[in-house]
């Protein structure tokens, strides 16, 4: 659907493209070029490819530092988890700005479980901005390796986004809005980890992948 409603987008604009008076100035290959251009937009913006293997294509090179911010739908972390998270984040702002956001599970006290899914989905989608490249943490996305979530950042840096959001979901998971409007969705592990875990792992991977593209020698 997500797909669908973006390669319409881009037919669109090239039908507009092709009104314009001035069309007779264009060669036909140059016409060809452009549409076909507008299409690749539509699929690369849906179908976001990790590069395989264990090396990072953009390792030692001058990266796009995009601001990060982090979703994570749960109850009041622990002191010990806040204390790490903590810790990580003055480490990543080494490299980018990182904003720490959580959203109360079950919002609304729903007794339902799709109801409580619903609920949640809506206070995430509510601080979801539409020039955000999103990243959905979610037990069926693609199992990457520490190289590929630093290519991924590298990679977001060059889509023109403003930001990358990574979100972390509620004990039953994300909802409809937010699976739609991802770019791409990672899992951390093939176990099933709480969002305090999972919170920890992925903001230590961060950091992890940043020294990675600075070629530091934190990650060995």
């Amino acid at each position: 659907m997500k797909h669908r409603k973006i390669l319409n987008w881009a037919v669109r604009r090239f039908i507009l493209f092709m009104s314009y008076e001035n069309i007779a100035g264009f060669e036909s290959q140059e016409i060809l070029v452009y549409g076909m251009g507008l299409s690749l937009f539509a699929i690369s913006k849906t179908h976001y490819s990790f590069p395989p293997g264990k090396q990072c294509k953009y390792a030692g090179q001058s990266v796009r530092a995009l601001p990060i911010r982090i979703l994570t739908v749960g109850k009041k972390r622990s002191p010990g988890v806040q204390l790490i998270v903590d810790e990580y984040i003055e480490k990543l702002k080494n490299y980018c700005s990182v904003q720490d956001i959580r959203l109360k599970s079950n919002p609304k006290n729903a007794k339902d479980v799709m109801a409580q899914i619903e609920h949640e989905d809506i206070s995430v989608m509510s601080l979801v901005k539409s020039n955000e490249w999103v990243v959905m943490l979610d037990e069926h996305g693609v199992d990457v390796e520490s190289e590929q979530m630093a290519s991924l950042i590298g990679d977001a840096g060059n889509t023109g986004a403003s930001t990358i959001v990574f979100c972390i979901g509620g004990p039953y998971g994300h909802g409809r809005q937010l699976k739609e409007r991802a770019d791409v969705s990672i899992k951390l592990s093939s176990l099933v980890l709480n969002h305090e875990i999972a919170l920890v792992v992925l903001i230590e991977q961060l950091y992890r992948a940043w020294t990675i593209l600075k070629g530091q020698k934190y990650h060995h």
